[in-house]
């Protein structure tokens, strides 16, 4: 169970993986919401997929599984929701409220998403390779081949860099004769349009709203080098092995930055943590300036 967003997802990928090899005569079924499963089945370690909301009940076919893991944190609620569905095994890190959880890893705030789930199953006798994060490359966006993917958005103000600095960005890529794409989802897409109008970014390089996640990996994976904020699209530049600049500001890097391939991103971070989830913008990612954004990316393969 991994009933998350999209970095979610990718930094999972090692796990799942390793599930999969553990239990090679079993049927794998991941449960997580519907928006990932086209991207969950590129992982290539699942037989099924069933949509499921955070901490909501699972599906009916779920029940009596063999062996359940929460993927999701470190319980207690995560916990009772596998439990409800009466697996005979379940692997989970230790919560003292569930009695089912004695004995299993302890949580460690202090560590690499990525690290957290493959020690969680190294615990249970289950080797897992935290390397193991490439994804097969999606079908190709020919339009997006050779372009500065410019990825604006965050789920919270507190990890949304301004504007106008994206515009600032946006101008001198292209000064350097570079085209410049600009990426969201619908809910961002006046974000999106200001920044294409403020940057004389023609309509066509503008794709808030117009495509579904696996539509989004393939312009990722097309592009010559992103620049993101810490969001689901930076995970995806590590996946398919794009050169990145990723601005941090609340989240230290050390637990969601990225875990391999480091001479291909660039972090900004300027070492100040937050609340991710914060209305307005986090100190720390608000230090960041054009010219720091500019000077990585002229530092990038």
């Amino acid at each position: 169970m991994r009933p998350l967003g999209l970095g979610d997802l990718l930094t999972g990928i090692p796990a799942l993986r390793a599930l999969a090899a553990a239990f090679p005569h079993h049927r794998k079924i991941l449960a997580a919401p519907p928006l990932l499963e086209p991207l969950a089945r590129l992982i290539g370690a699942i037989d099924d997929f069933i949509a499921t909301a955070p901490l909501a009940p699972l599906a009916p076919v779920l029940y009596g599984a063999d062996v359940a893991v929460d993927l999701h944190g470190r319980g207690p609620e995560s916990h009772r929701v596998l439990l409800a569905a009466s697996p005979r095994r379940l692997i989970a890190f230790e919560n003292t409220a569930i009695a089912r959880s004695l004995g299993q890893p302890p949580w460690i705030a202090e560590e690499h998403e990525v690290d957290r789930w493959c020690r969680l199953l190294m615990g249970n006798g289950i080797s897992a390779d935290p390397h193991d994060l490439y994804l097969p490359t999606p079908p190709l966006n020919t339009y997006a081949m050779g372009a500065t993917l410019l990825h604006q958005g965050a789920k919270s103000a507190a990890r949304r860099w301004p504007v106008e600095r994206w515009i600032g960005v946006a101008r001198a890529e292209q000064e350097r004769g570079r085209r410049v794409i600009v990426t969201g989802d619908a809910h961002e897409y006046d974000r999106c349009m200001a920044i294409a109008r403020g940057a004389g970014i023609p309509p066509e390089d503008l794709f808030a709203g117009r495509t579904d996640l696996a539509q989004l990996a393939g312009i990722v994976a097309s592009a010559a080098r992103v620049v993101s904020g810490d969001t689901g699209v930076a995970h995806l530049a590590t996946a398919f092995r794009v050169p990145s600049v990723l601005l941090f500001g609340p989240t230290d890097p050390a637990h969601w930055g990225p875990r391999i391939d480091r001479h291909l991103h660039r972090v900004i971070w300027y070492g100040q943590r937050g609340d991710p989830h914060g209305e307005e913008i986090d100190p720390s990612l608000d230090r960041i300036t054009v010219h720091d954004v500019l000077e990585q990316l002229a530092m990038l393969p």
